[in-house]
């Protein structure tokens, strides 16, 4: 078995509110047998260095300033003692309201060839809700204690919720309601307030305009009115139609109906050091030209600290990206099918992991929830291009196997055109399954059908050229490092 080797990883999470530079160093080692395949795992992990936590810089209420961002990087390599060449890998992703701005693309451009083999990525709300509640640790928290936990991140312009039922995923959503909807200069002379605030606020029969003086009972009552729409959405009082209103553009609506009841709720973002800490007496409650401090105030003295068991994480305003890519490598079985080798190699591509119901209609022939989850992935996804991922069967019968190539050929519709159709199977069948599939869909787009992986949701995949003689393909696996 080979030695131990350390790779130097760093993480950058541009969001709402905040940019912040995380290093990691990744212990790594062989932990296959002699007479195995190497596979190549994880076995520690140290955060090495933390940033200060900078104020996203823009250029305009829509613009990312693509340069001031990359100076402060620069600046915390520095600080740091590490230059770019000292990185392997590492991650980019832009987060909240930011990756709603104009020029996150270009942002993201900049920065792709800072460091490493980055995964490069805009996080829609629902992908990044999911992110959150792992770096929280709900997730982990709902699997070990086997309930149900929610997880609200609650940064600059979003509250993305999470809901882990014994450590799955049982549901998602995102409202407009953050710490800096409603920003103010010393006096507290309004300079700016969103749409969404804008209307919670009328909704209480309150006048916010920018360029007035706000008093701090009306900006209090806003941000109770914001943390009621919050206990609203997690069951806690009938739904308004203002609810609907501030749902963020592009996120699912979390439905709390036939669900466990909810156990534990914990709490990321900016916003969480205020509601776990609450306002201590004179302290100043506006400290950041905005109204983040008031916001946790209102949750802290709300229903949804007393309602549920209200448990802290291990990361706040760190849970989104608190490390980020590193690498498990292995190879793939060697029954395996590709319809053109021109394909490869592929690098950073996103994982879409089929849940067992999906996996199980696409069996039964019925594309329609793996065409969904795929629209739905695209739509949270800046990639053109994904890897569809499922557990399989480990010896189905001929007619199981049609049935799914065809519901999986027939759902390979919705992705874009000219996008090959990725597939990573953990059972022994991708040579079948890829036969079947390219088969049924009749030469329109290429099949990749590759087995012997283990992926989750949220990995990205490189793929290496083919070797032995086409027999097998490299595969790296890159996972975000939570917690």
């Amino acid at each position: 078995m080979s030695g131990e080797k350390e790779i130097l990883s760093v993480g950058i999470d541009i969001g709402t509110s905040t940019t912040q530079v995380i290093f990691s160093r990744i212990a790594m080692e062989n932990t296959a047998g002699y007479f195995t395949i190497p596979k190549v795992s994880i076995v520690g992990k140290e955060v090495v260095y933390r940033s200060a936590i900078h104020t996203t810089p823009l250029l305009s209420q829509s613009l990312i300033d693509g340069d001031r961002v990359r100076e402060l990087v620069a600046g915390e390599f520095r600080k740091a003692g590490y230059t770019p060449a000292d990185t392997s890998t590492g991650a980019v992703i832009i987060t909240g309201e930011s990756a709603r701005k104009e020029n996150s693309a270009l942002v993201l451009e900049k920065l792709s060839g800072f460091a490493g083999e980055f995964v490069v990525s805009t996080a829609g709300p629902d992908l990044e809700a999911i992110i959150a509640g792992k770096g929280s640790g709900a997730q982990q928290y709902s699997e070990e204690m086997n309930c149900t936990a929610v997880n609200l991140d609650i940064g600059g312009g979003t509250t993305n919720i999470a809901l882990f039922d014994c450590g799955k995923t049982a549901g998602k959503g995102c409202l407009d309601i953050g710490g800096r909807l409603v920003r103010l200069e010393g006096d507290r002379t309004v300079t700016y307030i969103s749409p969404a605030a804008a209307r919670v606020a009328e909704s209480r029969g309150l006048t916010l305009r920018e360029g007035e003086r706000a008093s701090l009972g009306d900006l209090r009552e806003l941000c109770r009115g914001m943390a009621q729409l919050l206990e609203e959405c997690l069951g806690l009082a009938p739904q308004s139609p203002l609810l609907r209103e501030v749902q963020t553009p592009g996120s699912s609506w979390l439905d709390l109906a036939g669900q466990r009841p909810v156990r534990a709720i914990f709490f990321s973002g900016g916003v969480a050091d205020g509601v776990y800490r609450g306002l201590g007496g004179g302290e100043d409650p506006i400290p950041y030209g905005d109204i983040g401090l008031l916001l946790g105030e209102a949750i802290r003295e709300g229903r949804l600290c007393t309602a549920f068991r209200l448990e802290k994480g291990k990361e706040t305003i760190r849970a989104t990206v608190v490390g980020a890519g590193s690498y498990t490598t292995t190879l793939s079985g060697s029954t395996i099918t590709y319809t053109d080798p021109g394909v490869f190699p592929l690098k950073n591509i996103p994982v879409l992991k089929l849940s067992p119901e999906e996996q199980e209609a696409a069996f039964s022939g019925n594309p329609e929830p793996v065409r969904e989850r795929i629209l739905w992935f695209l739509r949270q996804s800046d990639s053109g291009t994904i890897v569809v991922a499922l557990d399989g069967e480990g010896d189905p019968s001929y007619s199981r196997l049609k049935a799914l190539g065809g519901a999986l050929a027939r759902a390979a519709e919705a992705l874009p055109e000219g996008a090959p159709l990725l597939l990573v199977v953990e059972q022994d069948i991708a040579k079948a399954l890829g036969n079947a599939v390219a088969a049924q869909a009749g030469g329109t787009r290429g099949v990749v059908a590759l087995d012997s992986i283990h992926v989750e949701q949220n990995d990205y995949i490189d793929m290496g050229r083919p070797l032995m003689d086409g027999l097998v393909v490299p595969v790296v696996v890159k996972t975000l490092i939570f917690g």
